[in-house]
C-alpha cells in the first residue's frame, strides 16, 4: 500500500460492524435498564426496613415507658406502705402485673418481628423477579 489507495472495508463486513455495534449497544442498554431496577428495590428495601425498625423502636420505648412509670408507681406505693404485710401486697401485684404486661410486649415484639421479616422476603421476591 502506498497510501495513495483508498482503503474500502467489504461491504459484508461493514454490516457485522454495525450489527455488533447494536447488539453490544443492546446488551449495554438491558445492563443498564436491570441496575436501575436494582437499585431502586434497594432503595425501597431501604427504605421499608428504616420504617419498619422506626416501629419496633417506638414501640420499645414505649414499653420502656411504661415499664419505668409502673416501677415508679411501685416505689410510690411501698414508701406509703404502712407495714411489712402491705409492701408484699404491693410488690406482689407488681409482679404480676409485670409478668403480664411482659407477656404482652414479648407477643408484640414478636408478631411485628415476624411482620418485618415477611415484608423484607417479599420485597427481595419482588426484587429478584424485577431483574
Amino acid at each position: 500500500m502506498n497510501g495513495n489507495t483508498p482503503y474500502e472495508i467489504p461491504t459484508e463486513m461493514r454490516e457485522f460492524a454495525e450489527r455488533s455495534v447494536e447488539q453490544a449497544r443492546k446488551a449495554f442498554d438491558g445492563f443498564i435498564d436491570a441496575a436501575h431496577k436494582a437499585v431502586d428495590g434497594a432503595h425501597g428495601s431501604a427504605e421499608s426496613a428504616r420504617a419498619n425498625a422506626q416501629d419496633v423502636t417506638r414501640k420499645a420505648m414505649a414499653y420502656a415507658e411504661n415499664n419505668v412509670t409502673a416501677a415508679f408507681d411501685l416505689a410510690q406505693k411501698l414508701v406509703k406502705s404502712k407495714d411489712l404485710t402491705e409492701v408484699m401486697q404491693h410488690q406482689s401485684e407488681f409482679l404480676r402485673s409485670q409478668m403480664t404486661a411482659l407477656q404482652t410486649q414479648l407477643k408484640d415484639m414478636g408478631a411485628a418481628a415476624q411482620d418485618i421479616a415477611s415484608k423484607a422476603a417479599d420485597a427481595a421476591s419482588k426484587a429478584t423477579k424485577a431483574k
